[in-house]
């Protein structure tokens, strides 16, 4: 009710149309919350006096407050846990039952339950509202149960308590009916929020008495962190009356009265009156497909598995502790070709061992043996083994490695300008089940802006299901140029030396030529990436002799980083057979 009654307002305050907005969307039920909290027409969410404020906001006319109840009655049906409660007093199991709520659904389920019996047997709830308190009292004093006791009145009382005003003042001899059952019974508290003051009141004033509650005080929340104020309050001065109190976590009041009828006997009729009113199952048992399921793959993965891996590195032991990134400087100085990781005083090395130490003489190297890789517990192994392995990918073959911190890439190379005709066509050769799964040019510029592109992939080395595998993710790269100081450049960002490897400016303004891009791969579907990846994957992968190597230089001037790698990407199969697999397209 508050749901709807926040709905009414929100549309009455933004000229809405209620059939324009859907309270079970959270993008509306989000707008909503965020539009009460920006003003102030409702109390806060939580408050004691919301359902009060909001019902009265939208309904000033009490005629119209019954109205609205009248109504929203005529909908309701009875749950299954109203049956559960319905069996229960029908069976002499639940004396009095007090409710705050206007609908007739409780004695309705009593009703129902009774005319499961025989005659003799059953037992009809006697109905007071607060226009009829004295039948209330009358059951109270003569123990003439089962009770069902409307605190705020019936949906047909003249009399209804749903307003703040109205709710602040319980009727006189409806309160003295609920203090007298609490001092003589104990009570169960179910999804009651405890927003009314006058019942709040009426609660406190029952552990004046000697005995209070002398049953016990069960209070069911469906969160006990959730509970309003006055209600941890009434409870915390329950328990220090001597009052044994206990908060009971439930979700749901079907829930709850699912729990009671396991551990209650019924008469067999009623019980299975009961359960006819039980909510269909969410876990029901199923029909496991047996045929057997089709051998030929249906789903491709741009992954090869990595067969070998290098178990080790050559360690080199320096004077002084250093970084990788100055290690790296030395080399290029040098002209060194190694692949490295520095960690301390120690590196852990892919090269050319002389050639190693005369470019790091000037930090006291010396050859320490080898050092075992484990690139599943240590990062330095894994970046070492995910740089040696795309340097192998791309040796021998017309491409060219890009090492970025964000993640290593190879790109086609596009041919030099003098580059000797046999080359040239040695390359085309390679290239040529690429260029044709592509159907386009593998380099050139972009049109309209000149800038160069070469078509590649983004690689990642990855461990899944205790194998490594290299995933590879085709993508067309664009080199654009780095902006100038009026155009906001930086020229002391160390990061802005190289291109970034998704071809965007390092700069606001966006990817120049993402349009261009995106339009380009627009048109490939399936059958035009399945040959891609295909061509990539027979690319990168075949190195003629069966591995792959980062350096290939002679055994015993170094260690090289050697990896077999298989020439056939991941594939999955369905687990069982299905129709939807004997599709022809």
């Amino acid at each position: 009710m508050i749901r709807d009654f926040k709905a009414q307002i929100f549309c009455r305050e933004n000229n809405l149309s209620k059939r324009e907005i859907d309270t079970a969307d959270p993008v509306w039920i989000e707008r909503i919350d965020a539009f009460f909290q920006r003003t102030s027409i409702l109390p806060p969410e939580g408050d004691p006096t919301e359902y009060a404020a909001a019902f009265e906001a939208v309904y000033p006319e009490p005629r119209h407050r019954r109205q609205y109840i009248d109504d929203a009655i005529s909908k309701g049906t009875p749950c299954f846990g109203h049956k559960v409660l319905g069996g229960l007093i029908a069976d002499g199991k639940v004396d009095c039952v007090f409710t705050t709520n206007f609908d007739p659904l409780i004695e309705e389920s009593a009703l129902s339950a009774n005319a499961t019996l025989p005659v003799a047997a059953q037992i009809r709830p006697t109905v007071a509202a607060i226009d009829s308190s004295d039948r209330a009292m009358r059951c109270l004093n003569e123990a003439d149960w089962p009770l069902v006791a409307k605190l705020h009145g019936d949906y047909q009382s003249i009399t209804i308590k749903n307003a703040g005003s109205e709710l602040e003042q319980q009727d006189v001899r409806m309160r003295r009916v609920l203090v007298e059952a609490g001092k003589r019974f104990g009570m169960v508290f179910v999804g009651y929020s405890g927003r009314d003051a006058s019942i709040m009141e009426a609660l406190n004033s029952i552990l004046a008495d000697q005995s209070p509650f002398p049953n016990g005080l069960y209070w069911v929340t469906s969160s006990a962190v959730q509970v309003l104020p006055g209600v941890a309050e009434f409870l915390e001065r329950a328990q220090l009356a001597g009052v044994d109190v206990s908060i009971v976590e439930c979700a749901t009041f079907d829930e709850l009265t699912a729990d009671i009828i396991k551990t209650v006997d019924l008469p067999r009729s009623l019980f299975d009156w009961v359960m006819l009113g039980r909510p269909a199952p969410r876990l029901v048992l199923v029909k496991l497909p047996t045929a057997e399921a089709r051998s030929f793959p249906v789903l491709r993965y741009s992954a090869l598995l990595i067969e070998k891996m290098p178990p080790n590195a050559r360690r080199i032991t320096l004077a002084a502790p250093t970084t990788s990134a100055a290690v790296r400087e030395l080399l290029k100085e040098r002209n060194c070709k190694a692949t490295v990781a520095a960690n301390g005083r120690n590196l852990a090395v892919f090269g050319n061992d002389q050639g190693m130490l005369d470019a790091l003489a000037s930090l006291g190297a010396r050859l320490g043996g080898e050092v075992a890789l484990d690139p599943a517990a240590d990062s330095w192994a894994l970046g070492l083994v995910y740089d040696a392995l795309v340097r192998a990918l791309a040796r021998r073959r017309p491409l060219i490695p890009r090492y970025k911190r964000s993640g290593h890439s190879i790109v086609v190379a596009a041919p030099r300008d003098g580059e000797e005709p046999e080359r040239t066509r040695r390359n085309e050769q390679v290239l040529k089940r690429l260029q044709d799964a592509y159907g386009s040019s593998l380099t050139g510029t972009v049109p309209g802006l000149g800038f160069p592109f070469q078509e590649g992939v983004f690689l990642k080395l990855d461990q899944v299901g205790g194998h490594w595998w290299c995933g590879f993710e085709p993508f067309t790269f664009v080199q654009t140029p780095r902006p100038t100081l009026s155009e906001g450049g930086n020229p002391d960002d160390p990061s802005a030396v190289e291109q970034d490897p998704m071809g965007a400016r390092s700069v606001r303004g966006g990817d120049p030529a993402g349009d261009w891009r995106r339009e380009r791969w627009a048109q490939r579907y399936n059958k035009n990436w399945a040959g891609i990846i295909d061509a990539w994957a027979q690319l990168l992968a075949n190195a003629g002799d069966g591995s792959t190597r980062a350096f290939g230089f002679e055994d015993g001037a170094g260690v090289d980083a050697v990896f077999e790698v298989a020439t056939v990407t991941g594939w999955s199969r369905p687990a069982h057979h299905h129709p939807y697999f004997d599709r022809s397209r």
